[in-house]
């Protein structure tokens, strides 16, 4: 089965500083990928290069291929914007956008693109807040700021912006963490849900989360990737001790 996400020989810098280092993994389609690790080990760091979200840091730089389809997505000729487009990012905190309405802020994505034609926003904001467990919740109040909404619609409602744009794959960066139990394990059954359309890779310093929502499991120590591989495994029979006295809580 061809992979639609490869990193091969990944390294990642931030000036002299190698913060990643070496690694390679395959992501299969209409999985849920978890990166797990203690803090500052580099999850973050490697998920950020999936979507050349380093590109805007000063001083960072990615060495190694990631291919998205078998294309370099760090080649001379690929657009970084419209492969932010392909694999989209939902980040720790909710972050609508504080002056628009939730309306605008699902289609936010679609307008810079240059659609314009209102039925057609109206029928992707529908689609994709559908797609985030949110329409029933938000459908009478689509013109009203999206700051109204509470931290767990928020946060649902920034992963419907992110899918307004059909992304083959979406990157959460602790999407939960800053949410209380109902609405993370609103999220979790969303994912759960999502990736029949869309491939998810997912940073949790949550073991339990990890656990039950991915179909693999990547963890990350001091910038190395220890072991990756089936969840049910990496949990239950870890071929590394490291990984052993991570996930059973003897340290991180």
């Amino acid at each position: 089965m061809t992979p639609v996400l490869s990193a091969k020989n990944v390294n990642i810098f931030y000036g002299q500083a190698q913060a990643v280092k070496d690694v390679n993994i395959d992501v299969q389609r209409n999985t849920v990928n978890a990166l797990i690790g203690p803090s500052g080990c580099g999850k973050t760091t490697f998920l950020r290069a999936l979507n050349r979200m380093h590109d805007l840091t000063a001083g960072a730089r990615v060495e190694g291929k990631i291919l998205l389809d078998n294309e370099d997505i760090y080649a001379g000729d690929v657009d970084a914007v419209a492969i932010r487009r392909r694999i989209g990012m939902v980040f720790q905190k909710p972050n609508p956008f504080p002056t628009m309405s939730v309306m605008d802020n699902v289609v936010s994505g679609l307008r810079l693109a240059g659609v314009r034609n209102r039925a057609t926003l109206l029928e992707v904001a529908e689609r994709s807040l559908r797609q985030a467990a949110l329409w029933d919740e938000v459908k009478d109040r689509l013109s009203l700021p999206a700051t109204g909404l509470s931290g767990g619609q928020q946060q649902r409602l920034c992963i419907a912006r992110a899918l307004a744009v059909e992304p083959e794959i979406l990157l959460m960066d602790e999407p939960t963490s800053a949410l209380d139990p109902q609405s993370t394990a609103r999220i979790e059954d969303l994912m759960s849900d999502l990736k029949k359309d869309v491939t998810i890779i997912i940073v949790t310093h949550n073991m339990h989360q990890a656990a039950r929502v991915s179909d693999t499991t990547s963890f990350f120590l001091l910038g190395d990737l220890v072991e990756h591989g089936p969840t049910d495994q990496i949990f239950t029979s870890p071929r590394d001790e490291r990984t052993e006295s991570y996930v059973t809580g003897r340290f991180g």
